[in-house]
């Protein structure tokens, strides 16, 4: 029955479908210890995989070669830097311990934070509709918080560098020198008030 429905157009998996699953592997990586090769290897094992499609229909579609890839890039990538995106979800969930925070919910939001800073074809906005969507599957109450963390989140990460400005410039003998050096007789200079 269900080799039918891995063969036909139908079931071949949505990008959606291959991030939930993303977070699946990532998710289940807390419990197992599992490296990323062996968390997809086991879980995308034909026999494996159709066990599960008894218990959540995003199982029901298979994924294609280049979901695939893109699994293994978000779980290995996830794994290598954990450290970091729980230092970034810690940064921006003000008031609460990482650990403390679901392990699927966590999942979510390190996959989210991952694709934003290194998966050059998911938009931000993308990523972080996506995660909002798959917290709110999961647990109705956890939209909110995390549409909160990875929204400060993208803010920070988008706000352009502070520019020098003029006032907090103090010039120097040797740029004072430069610039007097630098206007030329046809140029009018402007006086001071």
């Amino acid at each position: 029955m269900y080799m039918a429905l891995f063969a036909s157009k139908a079931g071949i998996m949505t990008r959606g479908n291959a991030r939930e699953l993303a977070v699946h592997l990532i998710y289940g990586r807390e419990f197992t210890g599992d490296t990323p090769d062996q968390v997809i290897t086991t879980r995308l094992a034909q026999e494996y995989y159709e066990n599960l499609a008894l218990e959540n229909e995003v199982y029901t579609e298979r994924p294609t070669n280049r979901q695939i890839r893109y699994l293994d890039q978000v779980v290995s990538g996830v794994a290598e830097n954990l450290d970091m995106l729980n230092e970034t979800i810690g940064k921006y969930a003000i008031g609460w311990d990482v650990k403390r925070i679901s392990r699927l919910t966590r999942a979510i939001m390190q996959l989210a934070i991952y694709e934003i800073l290194f998966v050059e074809d998911v938009p931000d906005g993308v990523a972080v509709s996506e995660a909002v969507r798959l917290a709110k599957k999961y647990d109705s109450d956890a939209g909110s918080f995390v549409n909160g963390i990875l929204g400060s989140f993208v803010r920070s990460k988008n706000e352009p560098a502070q520019v020098e400005t003029a006032r907090d410039f103090e010039p120097t003998e040797e740029t004072e020198t430069t610039e007097e050096s630098e206007v030329s007789d046809s140029e009018p200079v402007a006086e001071e008030e």
